[in-house]
């Protein structure tokens, strides 16, 4: 059936029914895509709120960079720290899986974009409905997509902090996406029942008039074919990044990635970082151990120790990964250095409080950081003086630095020059 123009003059370009010939477009093709995005995408949801959580957001505001969330935070808990890789699969997840649905968001968007023009605009309230929540899934499943991406690639060009665009704009986007979902479910559900018919051949009918082509062009590849160049998209998006979470050969094969590749420098040090010591504007002479010492304050008062205090004190050891955001991380480091706990101890607090961690760095993010007395109280959060054997290179945050397990890289301070214990 021919779709239906304005009285008296036919539309021109894109809102011309002609104007879109291709045969893949249907019913039976947007609904597989559909279904896989619905799984994909709730699992990125749930992952970002989970990343969120992480940062103890609601224990200090130093760690809350969206501080007019309201009840968009009614979800946030205590971040534990058992399995200590825990963020490290988490946002591994996130992350890879956010890569590896880029072309199956394409070929979606692709799909429908024909409903984008149809006219008129809208033909009953549910309809309409359907159209505005196609054009802010549209719109946030871009912005969400793109942010993410330019987040990964350290290449911060849109406006403001990463932090809140992503986390509101995911709000936006799933909203549209549980609205678009409750209107289409059903009927891409239907669709994909249709796939059982004729030992699985793909339907011949189209009901959707919007979506298949009114006049369809000659066909150049399958309906299956198309997936399955979507699906090695996904594949080959995948196996290109996912190698950042490992150490070895594997991180070679993350050539999408600026921590794919080789590991930096060699050996004890040899591992992935952020931040550079120069990047911090960490001067060589404040870390000395003449000029340096680290600041502890609680409950009894303050003392101050220097690096040779602080290996007088009893040693502990630690095996754990780093884990960041932009989804890399480390295999298991070999880190020693004081217990958190025992520091607390020093100040009066012999049940570990929260602690408020500050950096000899100047400038930059996260120069700062809380952590909740859960972590504090952790056997294997450390303040550590060495990884692997040898001392902290600047890079690793020389002459001490946080090491928490289950934490997310930024928490896990380099450069430590204070600790202030108590409730945050």
């Amino acid at each position: 059936m021919a779709r239906s123009s304005l009285p008296g003059r036919l539309p021109r370009g894109p809102f011309s029914p002609d104007f879109w010939r291709s045969p893949l477009r249907g019913t039976w093709f947007t609904s597989v895509l559909g279904v896989v995005l619905l799984a994909g995408i709730t699992i990125l949801f749930v992952t970002g709120l989970v990343s969120y959580a992480a940062y103890n957001p609601d224990l200090s505001p130093v760690n809350d960079r969206t501080p007019g969330k309201g009840i968009l935070g009614f979800y946030l808990f205590s971040w534990p720290t058992d399995p200590p890789w825990l963020y490290r699969l988490t946002q591994g997840v996130h992350v890879t899986l956010g890569l590896g649905l880029v072309p199956v968001l394409l070929a979606k968007l692709w799909s429908v974009v024909p409903k984008l023009f149809t006219l008129p605009p809208a033909r009953s309230v549910t309809h309409a409905l359907e159209r505005i929540s196609l054009l802010l899934l549209v719109g946030g499943a871009l912005f969400q997509f793109v942010t993410g991406i330019l987040n990964i690639q350290l290449d911060y060009v849109f406006p403001g902090s990463f932090y809140p665009l992503h986390f509101y704009g995911a709000w936006v986007f799933f909203g549209a996406f549980l609205a678009h979902v409750a209107l289409k479910a059903p009927a891409a559900f239907r669709n994909l029942r249709g796939m059982r018919r004729g030992e699985g051949e793909e339907p011949d009918e189209e009901p959707d008039e919007e979506l298949a082509a009114a006049r369809p062009g000659p066909p150049t590849v399958s309906r299956r074919g198309a997936l399955g160049l979507v699906g090695g998209g996904s594949l080959l998006l995948v196996a290109t990044s996912a190698g950042r979470s490992f150490d070895g050969p594997l991180r070679h094969t993350a050539v999408l990635s600026p921590h794919g590749g080789s590991e930096p420098g060699s050996g004890p040090g040899a591992f992935q970082v952020n931040k550079t010591a120069e990047y911090a504007g960490i001067r060589p002479d404040d870390t000395t151990e003449e000029a340096w010492r680290l600041t502890v304050a609680g409950r009894t008062g303050t003392v101050r120790l220097s690096r040779a205090d602080l290996l007088a004190m009893d040693q502990h050891d630690a095996a754990l990964p780093i884990a960041c955001v932009e989804g890399w991380s480390t295999s298991d480091q070999a880190w020693r250095g004081v217990r958190l706990r025992d520091l607390a101890a020093l100040v009066g607090h012999d049940d570990p409080a929260d602690v408020y961690v500050e950096s000899l760095q100047s400038r930059g993010t996260w120069r700062h950081a809380a952590l909740s007395a859960g972590q504090v109280a952790d056997a294997r959060s450390l303040l550590a003086l060495s990884v692997n054997g040898a001392d902290l290179t600047p890079d690793h945050g020389h002459p001490a630095r946080v090491i928490v397990p289950a934490a997310p890289g930024v928490l896990n301070t380099k450069w430590v020059a204070r600790l202030t214990f108590g409730e945050l």
